[in-house]
């Protein structure tokens, strides 16, 4: 068998063409904005915790920072969105799956705090009624300053608790605008 010295030289052309997806900026801007203050309160509210329960030399429970992961993965998560919104490619499928692994985190987090802050015996709230919002200390001395710090700490249970509700019906809603989006283009 014998080859030929001839070659055809067909020029072959590529053409990448982009989807561009329209985001509801309003919605995009707003669910951000609520997310980015929710995870940071929670972040700080649960490293809070955690420096008390190792100032007071107590073992600091699972949850804490389970919190302060999950918060974390959150913001990053959001960095990751807020680069992708500037150069324009923000794609429906990387927000569907990003919100759904935080939704799926908030929601296990949601719940463990919910019966941490209402459980039957030895709840949080339970222990904030009990001891401290029901012994109210005034005056300028050691014990209203400890009363005021309880307090505090109580509101940030309930405040943070407050935040996650958000955050897990945000999340919720993320998935289903980005699957609208993806509809819609």
């Amino acid at each position: 068998m014998v080859s030929t010295g001839t070659t055809v030289s067909e020029d072959i052309i590529i053409r990448r063409q982009r989807t561009k997806y329209h985001w509801p900026a309003m919605q995009l801007n707003f669910w951000l904005l609520i997310m980015i203050v929710g995870s940071a309160t929670i972040l700080g509210v649960f490293a809070n915790f955690m420096s008390i329960q190792t100032q007071m030399r107590l073992g600091t429970p699972w949850y804490f920072p389970y919190w302060v992961s999950t918060s974390s993965i959150t913001l990053v998560f959001l960095l990751i969105m807020l680069y992708l919104i500037n150069v324009r490619q923000l794609l429906p499928g990387i927000v569907v799956i990003g919100s759904f692994i935080c939704f799926v985190l908030w929601m296990v987090g949601l719940i463990v705090i919910s019966v941490q802050l209402w459980g039957p015996q030895g709840s949080v709230n339970g222990n904030c009624n009990l001891y401290v919002m029901s012994d109210s200390r005034t005056g300028a001395n050691l014990e209203t300053l400890a009363w005021l710090q309880q307090r505090s700490i109580c509101q940030s249970w309930t405040a943070s608790w407050a935040f996650m509700l958000v955050g897990v019906v945000f999340l919720l809603w993320m998935i289903v605008m980005a699957y609208q989006v993806y509809r819609d283009d």
